[in-house]
């Protein structure tokens, strides 16, 4: 790195700088060179860079051997390259390191040196970071309803794609309850939007607990209606889970003076229930389920309707 002969300016240069410039020779992978930033940095003495093995020693263990190994395949290519990974400080912590790489080669064309800098990149991961986690909690909450917390309808739909091709490709049946609160707009008008708001949010949480298993997904379908998609699901079994969100609801014994029907919350529900063909189409599936749920309502309300 330092030339033979008067290099003060040039080594005054490189130290007063903040990236690391460092040297290694390749025959005996022992650094000639490395700026003495290190220690301000890593806290490892400058002596102490003895050779590649003080290096890789010094790269995080998750990182460690595929750090490791892409440098010396790259340099033994002699091709320049560069690696981003976590250096451990001489207390225990680590900096993110840029490690930018120059293969000098002789006459000949043989590898003769690795030339670089180290570059600290910590606080530019750690932007990345929280931009990836901010991206993580807006994709999360574009497929979250934001008055009751569960899935919205964008999520209940891709839910619904992705179970149907499970329950077409592994003969599977799939079934799919549409619920409805019966007489809410009057729900509405007696008590205020606040406490409606209150209602939807107690009864999303009341589904929640009707559907047990792992993949059961419930989701606000719109207004004061909601979905359930039960993957390996039956018909008997659907109903089953559908008689459990009707009985959760009474017995919240939530109250609605202004309901025709009762003094008592109530929900109409339709169930479907399919082992889809290839013929078969899940937007189809659902018409009929809505269908259902309409003949519900139609009915006299508080009530199943499966066929």
């Amino acid at each position: 790195m330092i030339p033979d002969g008067d290099s003060t300016i040039y080594k005054t240069l490189l130290e007063s700088t903040k990236a690391i410039p460092w040297q290694i020779d390749w025959k005996t992978l022992r650094f000639s060179y490395i700026g003495p930033q290190i220690e301000s940095l890593l806290g490892w003495p400058q002596d102490s860079w003895k050779s590649v093995e003080d290096w890789a020693a010094r790269i995080h263990p998750d990182e460690r051997d595929s750090i490791v190994n892409f440098c010396v395949a790259q340099s033994q290519s002699g091709v320049d390259h560069e690696a981003d990974y976590r250096a451990l400080t001489r207390d225990g912590e680590h900096v993110w390191i840029r490690d930018v790489v120059h293969v000098v080669r002789n006459p000949a064309g043989e590898v003769e040196s690795l030339i670089g800098f180290m570059f600290d990149i910590t606080e530019r991961k750690q932007t990345e970071q929280k931009l990836l986690a901010l991206q993580k909690e807006l994709e999360s909450l574009s497929f979250k309803d934001g008055l009751t917390g569960v899935s919205n309808r964008r999520m209940f739909d891709s839910i619904l794609e992705a179970e149907w091709v499970s329950a077409r490709r592994n003969g599977q049946p799939l079934s799919v309850i549409l619920i409805d609160i019966d007489y809410f707009k009057q729900y509405n008008d007696a008590y205020g939007h606040v406490q409606g708001d209150a209602c939807l949010r107690q009864v999303a949480q009341l589904l929640n607990a009707a559907a047990k298993r792992s993949r059961d997904a419930l989701a606000r379908f719109g207004g004061e209606e909601f979905a359930l998609i039960l993957p390996e699901t039956d018909a008997n079994s659907a109903m089953t889970v559908a008689e459990r969100c009707i009985h959760m609801i009474f017995k919240a014994q939530i109250p609605h003076a202004a309901s025709p029907i009762s003094q008592l919350l109530t929900a109409s529900l339709g169930v479907g229930t399919i082992v889809p063909a290839h013929d078969d189409d899940a937007v189809d599936f659902l018409e009929r389920v809505d269908r259902r749920l309409y003949a519900a309502k139609e009915g006299g309300r508080n009530r199943i309707v499966n066929a």
